[in-house]
């Protein structure tokens, strides 16, 4: 078992994959005080296996073109996703016969991933008769007339009311053609459920010598092969033979379906990592559920069920619901509003030289600051309706003024925001010349200007959340006046994201990141509600080469923006759907 939870706050003693909220409240206080947990996942960031949303694409079309002579087109439509410039076809749908106005049966499965851009392709062809009998897969799309194409990104599919868009045809050089497509995408239903489940056990037998087991939980699906693959833990409960943990949830996408087998296995833990099996059984969803309602205890197996155990576990709760997703939130008009501040300090050299952090080269190459806004602006954009962000800079001396820790990229006085991607960049570039690089670095008044933007949006609604990115090349010279402002902001609709550029030693900055450390705590003793930072150094991710910068940044935003809406109960919009008469008379009345 050495190692197994390496990826754990705490040492390894704060639950895992259930939906944990970590390190709050101190391991062994007994029962374990408090709500449902709802930390990050560790587990799965530390294994690389990051949660999509798997979608179902529905493809329509609308006054295309007529190839054919003595008959209407036969239209089928092929669907691409878009991999480092290279096209890779995801999926055909079937062909219709005679029709300018296809409805299309035929569905394309693509996971949907928030943190990276997901161009789509979509063409459009009429299949010659003679090849209606040849199967879709052997088609040579080559010998069939072309009616268009299309293009987007899935995220632009996904953030409308109804997740349909619908996109005007063009040809291969780019030109207007007739027609347009229409694309629809739908979650499954069961990538909704979840289950709240509470345990505890009575009678575990005792590793300890001197003391009292220090019990915990872990679940793991097996797979066909009899695999076990760990999908959640509970915390630890020290010293303690009749454990109860704090509830745990368990999504669908972890445990499958219901009759799927689960391996619950109970460890005294060890710091070193060399954690003992109390007692171990196989179980499914369904009979955990039937355990609940007979509140009846299920007995505990030594290795590979050798041996009955006087241990046993029990549930307290079982409550299976609909859990909304973030496309649903999305979705129903949420919006994710966008904000950056750069680090305009002395120490990222010269904007005139090469070597500087901060040097434009004539070639066109970003420098670091700028890969970094391009990024994640390129994926939030299509999250914020109006496209104006605000922008800052610090630790610059401003024209005609002192330096300035907090002052608008824009030169404006009144308002901080820009316009699109192409503005950041702008108002970037502009201010390298206009102002004088000093120091020292602070964070606190960038990050205490975005939380007043935020609590003053809360005031006015609850579907805005915001996301500032922060890009430094340096460590914060005001670290406890940073995490105040961040406890804070914790309290607020607001995530952060800080990008460490350049060689610096960044090692006191992952303090502010409490993926592997208990949450902030204030001056004053206050403890931050919620883990609302992620901060990736540039150099360590980009030498890994396995993600980019930006999947490792925002990987975590959709499971801080869920738990923000989650533990205020704020739910997506219902629906609006626009009245209209019935296609159809009711049926008469007997």
């Amino acid at each position: 078992m050495g190692g197994c939870f390496s990826g754990d706050v705490r040492g390894g003693m704060e639950a895992v994959g259930g939906g944990a909220r970590g390190a709050t409240a101190a391991a062994g206080q007994g029962q374990g005080q408090g709500g449902p947990n709802e930390a990050v996942d560790h587990f799965f960031q530390g294994q690389a296996l990051r949660l999509y949303t798997p979608l179902e694409l529905s493809f329509s079309a609308s006054k295309l073109r007529n190839m054919d002579a003595l008959s209407k087109s036969d239209p089928m439509l092929v669907v691409y996703t878009k991999m480092d410039g290279r096209l890779e076809e995801i999926g055909r749908t079937e062909v219709i016969l005679n029709s300018l106005e296809p409805l299309w049966i035929t569905k394309a499965m693509i996971n949907y991933q928030f943190e990276i851009v997901q161009p789509l392709v979509f063409r459009i062809y009429d299949v010659d008769t003679k090849y209606h009998n040849t199967p879709l897969k052997m088609l040579n799309l080559a010998q069939q007339d072309f009616l268009g194409e299309a293009f987007c990104n899935l995220s632009e599919i996904v953030t409308k009311f109804n997740h349909s868009l619908t996109l005007n045809l063009r040809n291969g050089s780019g030109h207007a053609l007739q027609g347009t497509v229409t694309v629809h995408a739908e979650e499954t239903a069961s990538s909704r459920m979840a289950v709240d489940m509470q345990f505890h056990c009575l009678n575990l037998d005792n590793k300890d010598t001197f003391s009292k087991s220090d019990p915990f939980l872990r679940v793991s699906r097996l797979s066909e092969s009899a695999v076990a693959i760990p999908i959640c833990k509970t915390e630890v409960i020290k010293n303690n033979l009749n454990p109860v943990w704090r509830p745990i949830t368990l999504t669908s996408q972890q445990y499958s379906s219901k009759d799927d087998p689960l391996l619950v296995e109970c460890f005294d833990f060890d710091a070193s990592g060399n954690h003992e099996l109390i007692g171990a059984l196989q179980t499914t969803i369904a009979q955990l559920e039937n355990l609940y309602n007979s509140k009846a205890g299920a007995n505990f197996y030594s290795h590979k069920g050798q041996k009955k155990l006087k241990g046993q576990l029990f549930l307290d709760k079982f409550q299976e619901k609909v859990q909304h997703t973030f496309l649903d939130y999305i979705s129903s008009g949420f919006e994710l509003n966008f904000m950056v501040a750069v680090d305009f300090t002395a120490s990222n050299g010269d904007p005139r030289v090469p070597q500087s952090l901060h040097y434009i080269d004539p070639s066109g190459r970003p420098n670091s600051y700028q890969q970094a806004i391009l990024g994640v602006s390129e994926v939030l954009q299509f999250y914020d309706n109006d496209r104006r962000f605000p922008a800052w800079g610090f630790g610059a001396k401003i024209p005609r003024g002192s330096v300035s820790h907090c002052f608008n990229l824009n030169a404006s006085t009144n308002d901080c925001e820009v316009v699109g991607v192409e503005g950041i960049m702008s108002a970037y570039s502009s201010t390298l010349y206009s102002v004088s690089l000093a120091g020292p670095t602070l964070f606190g008044p960038v990050i205490s200007k975005a939380a007043e933007i935020a609590s003053h949006s809360v005031q006015y609604g609850n579907n805005k959340y915001f996301v500032l990115l922060i890009i430094t090349d340096g460590v914060i010279t005001d670290q406890q006046e940073t995490k105040d402002s961040i406890v804070r902001a914790s309290d607020l609709p607001l995530s952060i994201l800080i990008v460490g550029v350049g060689n610096a030693d960044f090692t006191q900055m992952r303090i502010l990141d409490a993926d592997f450390g208990k949450r902030l705590e204030s001056s004053t003793g206050r403890v931050a509600t919620r883990d609302i930072v992620q901060f990736v150094p540039m150099r360590e991710v980009q030498a890994g080469g396995q993600v980019t910068v930006v999947q490792s940044l925002l990987e975590e935003l959709p499971g801080q923006f869920l738990e923000y809406m989650r533990t205020r109960d704020i739910k997506p919009r219902p629906p609006q759907h626009a009245s209209a008469p019935p296609a159809y008379p009711p049926p008469p009345q007997l």
